[in-house]
């Protein structure tokens, strides 16, 4: 009994490991949302008008964000993507921002699981209304 309960905290800590350490791959998830908004069972793509600095704007919003950084691009660059962690576990949800002209592309999801509950939707609905004037 003992032993099974060592093998089940062993990998319980391994498998936090591996969520919280996992290297991220840019290629895979430095992507531009296509198509206009839609809700995913694990993440978002949300379209907005924001006029040609809405980018600026929100990467301001996104890297005072807890724990939140930048995973690749730059606002220079016109498209950068955030990687914020879950609080507990350190689950990793990537947010790819796009600049289009006057329109910023939100995009969304969760890279463990199949639903996210929410969460994505719920950051982005947030960083989106902090623009607002």
């Amino acid at each position: 009994m003992k032993m099974a309960l060592w093998v089940l905290i062993a990998a319980v800590v391994l498998l936090g490991g591996y969520i919280r350490f996992s290297p991220s791959d840019t290629a895979r998830w430095h992507v531009a949302a296509q198509g206009a908004d839609k809700d995913m069972r694990n993440g978002v793509v949300r379209v907005v008008n924001t006029g040609p600095n809405g980018l600026a704007k929100l990467d301001a919003i996104a890297t005072d964000a807890p724990r939140t950084r930048v995973l690749a691009g730059s606002v220079p660059e016109g498209m950068v993507t955030y990687i914020t962690r879950s609080k507990v576990f350190g689950f990793p949800d990537y947010t790819t921002v796009q600049q289009d002209g006057d329109e910023l592309r939100v995009y969304a999801r969760s890279r463990f699981g199949r639903r996210d509950f929410g969460v994505n939707q719920d950051r982005v609905s947030g960083w989106l209304a902090l623009l607002q004037p």
